[in-house]
């Protein structure tokens, strides 16, 4: 018994080390400023709290101890919730669309929200960073299949090999550890799809149905802490009320999840203002920003391999951005005034849509 506890105490210790050392290093890097254009700007603002609340996932679960992903991220929506209950006890939370989107739309979006997060906490839990890297690498192509089986919308194959040049560099710039546990494998890839759906419905959702991000967030963020309810027997061990909640313990759990409601909310305005594909492009950019960044500002050394990828990547990137753009300005020059105007994501895509609803692929 004593021989098992020190294994495993071992284990953890590494992995702390670990984790410390890569948080050290993410940190150095984050010091560098970017300087964007206004447009893309307003969309780029929630990325930095994504980085820092992964690790600090991390730390909660490694460091802290608390070993219960599903319930933390219970805890997250419940805070959410009860901050959204003051801004509408306030009168300071956007009122809902006047043509509000069917039950079953805002149901299969709480669903989807719950494994997206859910699921992607258990993935932290078992698996690496540089694993947990690669599944949300595998998220792109993913929603480009989805999208096109859930909205009949087509990529160019210009636009398919340019994601594809992102998301190798990506994987080389970023994927130095591929440790997993089988277990941890399993959820990851079944995160990978509600992950994706939950993206395309956010953004669809928003700019179909005009909803704003926080009004969204307001209707769905109940459901979503009934699936999470659901989910505990099933994924988080038993002895939830036995954890150690101190102070300390008790601040990082809770300031985790102040940053989860900011992470939810940023990213709920990307959503709306761009499409699921440059939300995640999105992402990536900054990742790569950041590691050449600190090599170049910093003098820190991530090695030729990853800075190779890095460069890589932001070609894909710059390709991808010079498309959307070109298709944007031809189908602006196509419409007929006579139309009925476009959503965003229509022109971001390059999609063109006929009398009937149905798309054309650019």
């Amino acid at each position: 018994m004593c021989e098992r506890f020190s294994s495993e105490k071992t284990v953890m210790l590494v992995k702390e080390v670990k984790l410390w050392k890569i948080y050290d290093h993410h940190c150095s890097m984050s010091c560098v400023r970017l300087k964007v254009p206004d447009a893309i700007s307003n969309v780029y603002v929630g990325r930095p709290w994504h980085s820092h609340l992964t690790f600090l996932y991390l730390l909660v679960l490694g460091k802290v101890g608390f070993n219960y992903p599903i319930f933390l991220t219970f805890i997250h929506y419940m805070v959410s919730w009860f901050l959204m209950a003051i801004l509408n006890a306030l009168s300071m939370l956007p009122a809902s669309p006047t043509k509000a989107s069917r039950f079953s739309s805002l149901f299969a979006l709480g669903l989807v929200m719950s494994l997206s997060t859910g699921l992607a906490n258990v993935s932290l839990k078992f698996n690496s960073v540089g694993f947990y890297q690669m599944a949300k690498i595998a998220v792109t192509p993913s929603i480009v299949v989805a999208e096109f089986i859930i909205l009949r919308k087509m990529v160019s194959f210009q636009k398919v090999l340019a994601l594809t040049v992102v998301s190798i560099g990506v994987a080389v710039a970023t994927v130095t550890d591929l440790q997993f546990h089988l277990f941890g494998a399993c959820i990851a890839l079944a995160w990978i799809i509600p992950s994706a759906v939950n993206k395309i419905m956010w953004s669809n959702m928003q700019q179909r149905d005009n909803w704003t991000a926080m009004a969204l967030m307001w209707k769905t963020t109940p459901i979503t802490v009934f699936f999470l309810v659901v989910m505990m027997p099933w994924l988080d061990p038993p002895g939830v009320l036995s954890f150690n909640w101190n102070f300390m313990n008790t601040s990082a759990i809770f300031l985790s999840a102040i940053l989860g409601f900011l992470l939810q909310w940023s990213g709920a305005l990307a959503l709306g203002a761009t499409s699921a594909i440059t939300h995640v492009v999105l992402g990536q950019f900054k990742t790569c920003v950041i590691l050449i960044g600190g090599y170049l500002l910093f003098s820190s050394n991530p090695g030729i391999t990853s800075i190779c990828g890095a460069i890589t990547a932001l070609l894909g990137m710059s390709i991808y951005t010079y498309l959307n753009m070109h298709s944007s300005e031809q189908h602006s020059v196509k419409t007929n005034p006579r139309q009925s105007p476009k959503s965003k994501l229509s022109k971001e895509n390059g999609d063109i849509y006929d009398d009937n609803g149905g798309s054309e692929s650019v």
